[in-house]
């Protein structure tokens, strides 16, 4: 209750948890099998929960990669390349 869980903390919620919270940390899919031990990273995977937060931080990417590359292409035609 420390900890505001208020369910019963098992071993497994508690591996579960570190693997989904190194997932939306951004943190390799390679890096969190090493730390968890996994040799294969289909166990792994597991933990590769897509929420919300990711998908909205992801098209951000996109988006900012977009205008990042209209702007240098706009910039070629300007420089006459």
């Amino acid at each position: 209750v420390a900890l505001g869980i208020n369910e019963n903390l098992t071993a497994h919620v508690a591996r579960h948890t570190f693997g989904v919270n190194m997932v939306t940390s951004g943190i390799s899919m390679e890096s969190i099998a090493k730390m968890m031990g996994h040799s294969n990273l289909r166990s792994t995977q597991v933990y590769a929960v897509i929420t919300d937060d990711k998908i909205s931080k992801d098209m951000d990417k996109l988006m900012q990669r977009r205008e990042t590359k209209e702007t240098d292409q706009n910039k070629n035609k300007e420089d006459g390349k």
